[in-house]
């Protein structure tokens, strides 16, 4: 299963196209949309999102609420693209208007300058239209799909917030996963710690007052994968090492880890490891999960616990120096309409791109033609491994 998204930040559409979805698995853009709004909420997103009513149209691969096989396209229309159709239109225009239009100035900490200088851009608008965090809308938009299958099969992804300007929600091990979901649904920055949900609303706050960006750190909590789904033969199927890839992927994201992550270097291994136990009713399990449910490429069977760190938002409403490249002047960098934080935003399209992963790595250890073959061959995997 593979995915490609497509469209600028103020062009006609966003469209994303999946490959690799079985056939007769139940689909409707309801399952879409519903992620979509959610990554449009969040206290401290910018005036864009009041602009933008994210829905899904699903112009192929689906009938009557069921998917073919075949390629499933999403598309997303644009809103905000008619106050942009002259600067963002498709159709040519005279070189002098090119000129007048031309963003020559980079900003610090996005892809402008890189982008411009990889392609040949003069224009830097052609850059930063497309490595805008509007494309993850596209990116939502394949997870929800992914979300649907791994619900279908007994599997629940959730993510939060856990970190904002450095404060920092409690852990709760003890929650269940419907817990999960509604507490972070209820919530203006999608933390699960009410005791600190006004901290980080007034830290957000203050940054906005301030013409400053605050980052933070996401989790996404995954209960139902079974044991042994990725693999250690080949770095490249490890599926630890794919979830880190793309969620390192997505915009302002910096860093990874699972479980105790970067806490295990730290420690001693035996305060690291999870010693292995067998109960007749599930077989076997792990005493602890600090290892975040993987074990050498692999799942464990133990819920998947990671986490990403998201920079501030690099678009300052006191804008940091930078360089013309046309006059290679100094100048402080333009700005683009922005939020003061995203993260409660990021931990939305984080849970989603891992529900891809998960779901493409499944799709490869399982028969994967038809949706009902699928689901019988996990639910004779897990009984096999449970009576291992």
């Amino acid at each position: 299963m593979r995915y490609l998204t497509a469209g600028e930040s103020h062009g006609k559409q966003l469209t994303t196209i999946i490959e690799g979805i079985p056939s007769n698995m139940p689909l409707v853009k309801e399952d879409i949309n519903a992620s979509l709004l959610r990554r449009q909420k969040g206290h401290g997103r910018g005036k864009r999102m009041q602009i933008e009513k994210d829905l899904a149209d699903i112009t192929s691969g689906v009938r009557h609420g069921y998917t073919l096989g075949s390629p499933i396209a999403l598309v997303i229309h644009n809103d905000d693209f008619k106050h942009w159709t002259d600067i963002m239109g498709d159709d040519p225009i005279a070189d002098d208007q090119k000129i007048r239009r031309a963003v020559s100035r980079p900003r610090p900490g996005h892809a402008d300058l890189n982008g411009a200088l990889k392609y040949g851009h003069r224009d830097m608008r052609n850059v930063l239209e497309r490595s805008s965090a509007r494309e993850t809308a596209a990116r939502v938009a394949a997870g929800a799909v992914a979300k649907t299958l791994l619900k279908q099969l007994g599997i629940e992804v959730v993510g939060y917030v856990k970190e904002i300007a450095g404060i920092r929600a409690k852990d709760n091990p003890s929650l269940t996963m419907k817990e999960r979901f509604d507490m972070q649904e209820a919530s203006p920055v999608r933390t699960l710690d009410k005791t600190v949900e006004k901290q980080m609303m007034e830290a957000i706050d203050q940054a906005k007052k301030d013409g400053d960006s605050i980052g933070g750190v996401c989790e996404v909590y995954v209960e139902g994968m079974p044991a042994g789904v990725g693999s250690y033969v080949h770095y490249d199927r490890k599926l630890d090492g794919r979830i880190a890839g793309s969620v390192a992927s997505i915009n302002a994201f910096k860093g990874v880890e699972f479980g105790i992550g970067f806490e295990a270097a730290r420690k001693n291994g035996s305060e690291v490891h999870d010693e292995i136990a067998w109960n007749e009713l599930g077989g076997y399990y792990r005493k602890t999960n600090r290892l975040g449910g993987f074990e050498g490429g692999m799942t464990t069977g133990m819920p998947i616990v990671v986490r990403g760190v998201m920079k501030p938002i690099p678009t300052l409403y006191k804008p940091l120096q930078s360089v013309d490249i046309e006059t290679k002047e100094p100048f402080h960098a333009s700005i683009e309409r922005s939020d003061s934080c995203a993260v409660p935003a990021a931990s939305v399209v984080m849970e989603h791109v891992v529900a891809f992963e998960l779901a493409r790595t499944l799709l490869e250890q399982f028969p994967n033609d038809q949706f009902s073959k699928l689901q019988k061959a996990v639910a004779d995997y897990r009984e096999e491994i449970r009576c291992f």
